[in-house]
């Protein structure tokens, strides 16, 4: 059986926001839809595993499916990882500290079907305060790395649209935020899914970049909408920030090539270097940056694999 749409959420101790995503999903969506659920524990604690298991066992919930990955394989590896368990036309790739106002997967499937050129699309988010979230971005770039978003906006605001606009119809950008991505399968397919290189962050960049020169872009579907507790599963840490970098520069390099990469490598080596001075905790920072941010020195790197 084929469904029209199959939701992947990754879980990493994080039982409660799943339950409740999940819950918000049975709610918001049309009964006319066909779709399955797939959740990829990515190598939780056993307890915040066991919570998330209990439920899936218990509520009952057609087409929901639960899959413990052995090993905690990141945002690109975990999304992998579930999509195997898939058998659908669309994939809809939601963050597990998501809540959905509307029935935002009718929503986009519809925006897809009437525009070909809609690669990937994303809903636009809001803080669980209800204010607004940014939901569009521009492609890390050298140019946007050292000049900055703003001014993108400013020389070329038809190519780089504002960010911290609220949109009332769909509009194109670079990419979409990795907290809510709707895409065709066979799109999804044709670029190879997930660069799994990546740990965490910059894998939705990655993927909008693949996908636009193959003549699928990124669009916005303001209409859809949903609540996002951002950075709920992630602790804010050096390490955090070293993964933000060693992706960045791994983007950086398979999209600009070594000319780009050394010019963003150099930039953010002269400004922790200065950084560090006045915050000594960037110290480290700085050094990673100076040997180059390796893909040796990620997270990936630290993971045990786990006897299920």
């Amino acid at each position: 059986m084929k469904f029209d749409i199959a939701v992947i959420l990754i879980n990493y101790n994080s039982s409660t926001h799943s339950i409740h995503c999940v819950r918000s999903i049975l709610e918001k969506t049309s009964s006319t839809l066909n779709y399955q659920i797939i959740i990829t524990d990515n190598c939780s604690e056993k307890e915040d595993y066991d919570k998330l298991k209990q439920f899936c066992d218990t509520s009952n919930i057609p087409n929901l499916e639960l899959h413990r990955n052995p090993i905690n394989s990141g945002f690109g590896g975990g999304n992998m990882y579930g999509v195997q368990f898939a058998s659908s036309h669309y994939l809809a790739f939601l963050n597990n500290d998501t809540l959905l106002k509307n029935d935002c997967l009718s929503l986009l499937k519809n925006a897809l079907e009437k525009n070909t050129s809609i690669g990937i699309a994303g809903a636009q988010a809001y803080k669980e305060n209800g204010d607004f979230m940014i939901s569009l971005d521009h492609f890390a770039s050298p140019t946007r790395e050292i000049i900055g978003r703003n001014f993108l906006e400013f020389i070329d605001p038809k190519k780089h649209p504002k960010r911290k606009k609220k949109y009332a119809n769909p509009i194109r950008a670079d990419f979409i935020p990795g907290s809510f991505m709707f895409v065709r399968s066979s799109d999804f397919a044709d670029v190879g899914g997930f660069d799994t290189n990546i740990f965490l962050y910059y894998e939705e960049t990655d993927l909008c970049i693949r996908l636009s020169k193959k003549g699928k872009f990124a669009y916005l579907i303001p209409e859809a909408e949903f609540i996002h507790f951002h950075g709920a599963s992630t602790e804010k840490s050096i390490a955090i920030k070293k993964e933000l970098k060693i992706s960045l520069l791994y983007v950086i390099r398979k999209h600009y090539g070594f000319i780009g990469y050394a010019t963003v490598s150099l930039f953010l080596i002269t400004k922790y270097f200065f950084s560090s001075i006045l915050k000594p905790k960037n110290w480290s920072l700085f050094y990673l940056l100076l040997c180059g941010a390796p893909l040796s020195k990620s997270l990936k790197k630290k993971q045990k694999t786990v006897v299920l």
